[in-house]
């Protein structure tokens, strides 16, 4: 249902069980850093309902400052997230958990609530969630770039990217 191998592609249509995925790992998670976080949402083409998508659970959460990420880490990790690292401007603090070595289940992006990320994460999921359209070209793209990068995730995630800047730099609708 959920899992990729590390580092490859494969787009598949949407599942609803994703969302139920999702809450049971919300719920975990609240568990586990509720107290040190502000937000966890789900994100990602496996929030929007209808989109094709690659199977990994995103999941961005917010903090009120990179400094509570530390504070984050060690609990995290105690249940089964490995530390990826600082990402950045792509991707916040990253955070994976598989079912299995290198099958990949669940990303999880720390983001500070004041980093232009989380707005994005949250724009570009409603967006598609809004417009069938928008979810249909998207679609479109992924398959087509799916079977160009089968083997290279980060190619194919830098491929993407001209078209979801172009989404969130559309104005916000009335």
């Amino acid at each position: 249902m959920i899992g990729l191998k590390r580092g490859t592609v494969q787009v598949v249509a949407y599942h609803a069980d994703w969302y139920d995925l999702f809450e049971q790992e919300r719920r975990v998670l609240h568990q586990h850093i509720g107290h040190l976080v502000l937000d966890i949402q789900h994100v990602g083409s496996t929030a929007v309902p209808g989109l094709d998508a690659k199977p990994i659970i995103d999941i961005a959460v917010a903090v009120t400052s990179v400094v509570v990420i530390p504070q984050c880490k060690p609990l995290l990790c105690a249940f089964g997230y490995l530390d990826r690292g600082d990402a950045g401007t792509e991707g916040g603090y990253l955070f994976v958990k598989g079912s299995a070595p290198d099958v990949r289940t669940h990303h999880l992006h720390l983001v500070a609530r004041d980093d232009p990320q989380w707005g994005n994460y949250l724009r570009l999921r409603d967006l598609l969630r809004a417009d069938e359209t928008l979810r249909t070209r998207y679609a479109r793209l992924k398959n087509t770039l799916q079977q160009q990068f089968a083997e290279d995730r980060k190619g194919y995630t830098a491929a993407k990217q001209e078209f979801i800047r172009g989404l969130l730099r559309q104005p916000p609708r009335g």
